[in-house]
Parts: C-alpha cells; sequence; structure tokens
C-alpha cells in the first residue's frame, strides 16, 4: 500500500459517497486507475464496506455507555448481546471483565431497564458518555501520523 492507496482510503473515510470521477480530480489520477486501485483494496480487505453515519440523537437515542461486563455464562450472554438493539459495538476483553459494550439507549431510565436485563448474565460497570470530543477517526490518519514519526525518528 503505498501514498496513493493511503489517500484514496482517507477520501473515502471521509465521503464514502464520492464518485470515483471526483475522486480521481482530487487525486490527479485515470477513473480507471482509481477504479483499479479501489478493487484490489476491496479484495485485500483493506476496504470491508461502505456505510451512512446515523444520527443517533435524530432516531431519539440520546444516552450512551460503555458497559464492562463479567460472565460466568459468556454463550448465552453473546447470544443476548446479539438480539438487544441497544448494544452497538461489543468487544470481547482481558482482565477482570469479559467484555466491554457500547450501548445506546433513549434515556437513562431505559439504560437502567436494559442494565436490569443484563444481570441475569453476570455483573457490570457502567460509564456513562457526557460528551464526545470525536469517533471513528480515521485509521489512515493515524497510520499517516505513525510513518511520519518513523521517519523523524530514523
Amino acid at each position: 500500500m503505498d501514498h496513493i492507496d493511503l489517500k484514496i482510503l482517507s477520501i473515502l473515510h471521509d465521503n464514502a459517497r464520492i464518485t470515483v470521477s471526483e475522486m480521481s480530480r482530487m487525486i490527479a489520477m485515470s477513473q480507471p486507475a482509481v477504479t483499479e486501485r479501489l478493487r484490489k483494496l476491496e479484495e485485500q480487505e483493506v476496504i470491508t464496506g461502505y456505510r451512512a453515519e446515523i444520527s443517533a440523537s435524530k432516531l431519539g437515542k440520546y444516552t450512551t455507555a460503555f458497559v464492562l461486563f463479567k460472565s460466568n455464562n459468556c454463550k448465552e450472554f453473546e447470544a443476548f448481546s446479539e438480539a438487544a438493539p441497544e448494544i452497538v459495538d461489543f468487544y470481547r476483553t482481558s482482565g477482570e471483565y469479559n467484555y466491554m459494550l457500547k450501548v445506546v439507549t433513549e434515556t437513562g431510565e431505559s439504560l437502567e431497564a436494559f442494565l436490569e436485563a443484563c444481570n441475569a448474565f453476570g455483573f457490570s460497570t457502567t460509564l456513562v458518555v457526557l460528551s464526545t470530543r470525536f469517533e471513528d477517526k480515521s485509521l489512515v490518519a493515524s497510520h499517516e501520523a505513525s510513518s511520519s514519526l518513523n521517519n523523524l525518528l530514523k
């Protein structure tokens, strides 16, 4: 992967609906060349999908929390979690807790009801999000920053 591929990924991260012709103008390459690079990035599974960003608040979801969860019955908890619409991200973790969940609900009361339902599977610690500085930061930007830092250190 070269700097052009990284530029393509950065552009897509900012706007996944951009046309190939618009992208080709931005990076000064022909449309067929950009299309071929996109195809290769998809084949290599560097690009794993395209999606819309959806506003939780516009859907009436105003409470976000991270829940650290410890369960002795992991299979049942995982099945429960897959079916729970409140859980938007689900991570298996090391340490005292088995899982970390990102949960989005309408209100504090609906978060409380969700946590009560979880109690059947173990216990949790909940961190309610007060505000968000940034989310879904580009991996390409961090890759470029790491490369620049490594070059400076050489």
